[in-house]
């Protein structure tokens, strides 16, 4: 009878260490549980984790970039017809985008967190918490937005130092072109377009924000903004004509070259467009749409070198 005794409490023992979590998991919650990761999000929510989010899903290729840039990975990435913007991300599974998000696929992957779009996917919040996620909220309509970004994301992740010496590199190129305050600004055109669809980028739009930046005069700032996108207005011929542009830029998610021949096209149509300087110069350029067509993240630099280097072939040609 003794033996037994004395081999129950060691078997209990064994039992209690067994249950014990490993080291870094208890350093990872507090004894009370307090949440270990609160960020507040573009939308003003304080969104608390109790332990660093393990799993992300990203609804934009611009949060994809800033995870992988931060030295993170997602198992969720934005649907495409194209190969992910990151070779690495194309394990992932495709869920949708910030336009149409794919509750069956994120309820499939059950991820920590789901980075969205403030204040497109604002609605979806209820869906997403429902399935055990949460969504953290922000958008990218200037560059300062993207450097805000990568602090949040950063915290997000507990990758604040990486997140300062990225943010570090985009302000080092802002202040290279900042310098340049004796070059000459060529008056621009930024038109965003679909097939039969053409709007104005306006400077409150992120391309407008690269296009100011990198030196050039965006001659829509003034352009009334339109109530269902804010960042852009309806084209006015009677003002383009009047501002006289040197260069005309198109951006469009797809299908970059039917834009531009359809934009051509509607050029033609207009006699008056053909005394603008920039198309009888042939000044009518399509941006890269993973640079230009939407939020390129920490690759905003290549955005920046590109335009100033069509600004400079405009003065320099």
């Amino acid at each position: 009878m003794r033996k037994t005794f004395l081999l129950v409490p060691f078997a209990i023992l064994t039992l209690l260490a067994g249950c014990n979590p490993p080291l870094n998991e208890v350093n990872s919650t507090s004894a009370d549980a307090s949440p270990v990761v609160s960020v507040k999000d573009f939308a003003g929510r304080n969104i608390s984790f109790k332990q660093v989010p393990r799993t992300i899903a990203a609804l934009s290729n611009g949060e994809l970039d800033l995870v992988y840039a931060l030295g993170g990975e997602v198992v969720g990435r934005p649907t495409s017809t194209t190969p992910a913007w990151i070779k690495e991300a194309e394990k992932a599974q495709q869920i949708g985008s910030a336009h149409g998000i794919d509750l069956e696929k994120i309820a499939l992957l059950s991820p920590d967190v789901v980075l969205g779009n403030n204040p497109m996917n604002q609605k979806d919040i209820p869906s997403i918490e429902a399935l055990g996620s949460k969504l953290v909220l922000s958008s990218a309509n200037s560059i300062d937005d993207i450097k805000k970004q990568l602090s949040l994301i950063g915290e997000l992740m507990q990758k604040e130092p990486k997140a300062k010496e990225l943010i570090q590199v985009i302000e080092q190129k802002l202040q290279a072109f900042g310098t340049k305050t004796d070059a000459p600004k060529p008056r621009v055109l930024l038109v965003y377009g679909a097939p039969g669809t053409y709007m104005a980028a306006l400077n409150n739009s992120l391309s407008g924000d690269i296009l100011t930046k990198a030196g050039g005069i965006n001659i829509a700032a003034d352009y009334p903004r339109l109530e269902s996108y804010p960042q852009y207005a309806q084209l006015n011929t009677e003002k383009i004509i009047k501002s006289n542009p040197q260069l005309i830029l198109l951006m469009s998610h797809t299908n970059p070259d039917q834009v531009k021949e359809g934009f051509l096209k509607e050029m033609s149509q207009n006699a008056a467009w053909s005394s603008l300087d920039a198309v009888q110069d042939n000044q009518v350029e399509v941006l890269p749409a993973d640079l230009f067509g939407s939020n390129p993240g920490t690759r905003v630099i290549e955005s920046l070198d590109m335009m100033n280097l069509l600004l400079r072939k405009v003065t320099n040609p």
